[in-house]
């Protein structure tokens, strides 16, 4: 478990889970038959994107929450980590309603389909990709979990790229004195490589 805990494993479970789920998506979730004045007596379905609105966003999301706990600082990566749990909870209860009340989310969809609001009778059963979207969304889950357990051992950001600050541009010289930095020269219109007699001051 411990192995799970570091920033890589963590990465990779929370941004298959995430992308998994948006793949899942766009699979059918449900189908079933409509029996409209309008439609007539006629099977239809539809994707997990249309029974479930707002599904596909909370899976960008939860890519974005992982790559935020993992990258950030301390106070970031708290912040990303209870993002990562809210978005987790509501993904579980669109995935959830599709299953529980497959009748009443193709209804709206088979309504939508011929122009009218609100929702039509159909009879429908849920596809095996809910319960697929539910495993992407347990699969985020230990990633979060391994996140939240491992985390306090990771180390800041990387600082190798960022400038140590200094004060007023300068920088300390051989020996000791401050001297204007190389880029500091150069904005002035000033050669740094140029150290010959000539040089202006």
């Amino acid at each position: 478990m411990r192995a799970l805990a570091r920033r890589g494993p963590v990465a990779l479970l929370g941004l298959v889970g995430g992308f998994a789920l948006l793949a899942v998506a766009f699979r059918p979730w449900v189908s079933g038959a409509v029996d409209d004045a309008v439609l007539g007596a006629t099977r239809i379905g539809a994707t997990g994107a249309e029974v479930a609105p707002g599904l596909t966003a909370v899976a960008l999301a939860l890519a974005a929450a992982t790559v935020a706990t993992v990258a950030g600082g301390r106070v970031t990566r708290v912040v990303a980590l209870l993002g990562w749990a809210g978005l987790l909870v509501v993904a579980a209860g669109l995935t959830g309603r599709v299953l529980l009340d497959p009748d009443g989310v193709l209804g709206p969809v088979g309504a939508a389909r011929v122009g009218r609001t609100g929702s039509v009778e159909t009879v429908a059963d849920p596809s095996a990709w809910p319960v697929v979207a539910l495993g992407a969304l347990a699969l985020s889950l230990v990633g979060l979990a391994c996140a939240a357990w491992g985390m306090g051992s990771w180390g800041g950001p990387s600082s190798r790229y960022e400038v140590a600050p200094t004060d007023g541009g300068d920088v300390a010289g051989p020996r000791g004195e401050r001297v204007a930095s190389d880029w500091d020269e150069l904005s002035a219109g000033r050669d740094p490589t140029d150290v010959g007699p000539d040089r202006p001051t």
